[in-house]
Parts: structure tokens; C-alpha cells; sequence
């Protein structure tokens, strides 16, 4: 699975970062925050682009706002399925 725009954007582009996983929660703030350290966090030199489009769509002011809104909650604890 690679990172990439939804069929929602006008604009997609193509994926610059190679595949970072799957993420799953039943609290969508925590699993967007999640995603979005991901991204931020992964040493793939691709992340500067999609870090970038992120931004300028005010992507962690949406989960900021879904937080405080009481659609969830920012903190999450990652577990990995695979080891």
C-alpha cells in the first residue's frame, strides 16, 4: 500500500514515500495522528513532498480540531503485528 491522494482530490499525485504499513483504530483522531507521525518520523527522503501537501491542506489542524471536539483523542499507543 503506498501513501497516497483519495479519488476525493481533483489533483492526486503520485507516491513518493514507499510503503509505511497499514494503521487500524476505533478512535479516527488517533489513527490520523498516528499516520501523520508516521510520516513525519519516517526516515524515507520522499516524506519532505507529502509532509508538504499535508500542510498545505492544514493537516494537523484538522486532527487538532477533531480532538477538541471530542471526536477522539490525539495519543495512541502503536503495536506492531509484525514481530
Amino acid at each position: 500500500m503506498d501513501i497516497s491522494d483519495g479519488d476525493c482530490d481533483s489533483h492526486p499525485a503520485e507516491p513518493e514515500m514507499e510503503d509505511l504499513g497499514s494503521f487500524a483504530s476505533v478512535d479516527p483522531v488517533a489513527v490520523d495522528q498516528a499516520c501523520y507521525d508516521a510520516v513525519v518520523n519516517s526516515p524515507d527522503p520522499g516524506k519532505k513532498a507529502l509532509i508538504e501537501r499535508m500542510d498545505s491542506r492544514h493537516g494537523i489542524h484538522t486532527v487538532e480540531a477533531a480532538a477538541q471536539h471530542g471526536l477522539g483523542n490525539r495519543e495512541y499507543e502503536m503495536i506492531s503485528l509484525d514481530e
